[in-house]
């Protein structure tokens, strides 16, 4: 069952940090086999939507998922993060 990563980046605390994130997690989320279906700040929000960033990612299975978060790639991209985010990060499986 496809599965789907879902970040939100409730702060971001140092723009530095988070530019050597990127550049380190995306080759390791996609090496993975995730694949990016949207990210960047919304365009519009409802109810008790908030304006920040967000990161969709589709997976083929919550295990695919769960393994790129594990993975020593995605785990070099959380290090060089550090402190440099706050985020809310969920993998949902898909219907």
């Amino acid at each position: 069952m496809t599965a789907y990563w879902i970040s939100l980046y409730r702060e971001v605390r140092d723009d530095a940090k988070l530019a050597a994130y990127a550049e380190l997690a995306g080759p390791a989320l996609t090496g993975a086999g995730g694949t990016f279906i949207a990210r960047g700040f919304p365009e519009q929000v409802y109810e008790a939507g908030q304006d920040m960033r967000s990161v969709l990612i589709e997976f083929e299975s919550v295990e695919a998922a769960r393994a790129a978060h594990d993975s020593p790639a995605y785990q070099e991209a959380l290090a060089a993060l550090g402190d440099g985010a706050v985020r809310d990060l969920r993998i949902v499986p898909g219907v």
